[in-house]
């Protein structure tokens, strides 16, 4: 989540930066006031598009990246699920059959002292 932060903290910053440069750029340029804040509210409407469309993108590559880490979490977690439930059987299996068989030979062998 922190790289996401960064990430928008870099994109806001240039922005930003851009933003400032224009609006600079334009109020020492020599042209008429009035002309001057048209092309200032121009520029900041399409800096603002270009700000919701990087966002997006933005957006969009992190909702896409979740998702494929979830899947990838969520296939991980249930191949662990079913080895650990396979070793489980498997090793339950063996102490039934070696205990039946200690059982036997308690058997066995108290049989043997009886006799």
């Amino acid at each position: 989540m922190s790289k996401k932060n960064n990430t928008a903290g870099i994109l806001a910053g240039l922005l930003a930066g851009a933003a400032a440069g224009v609006i600079l750029g334009m109020l020492y340029a020599p042209e008429e006031g009035k002309e001057t804040r048209k092309k200032i509210k121009t520029k900041a409407e399409d800096i603002k598009d270009q700000a919701k469309n990087k966002y997006g993108e933005v957006s969009e590559k992190v909702k896409d990246q979740y998702s494929n880490i979830s899947s990838t979490f969520k296939e991980t977690a249930s191949n662990v699920a079913h080895t650990v439930k396979d070793g489980y059987d498997k090793y339950k299996d063996q102490i039934v059959s070696k205990t039946a068989d200690v059982v036997k030979n308690v058997e066995t062998e108290l049989n043997d002292l009886k006799n």
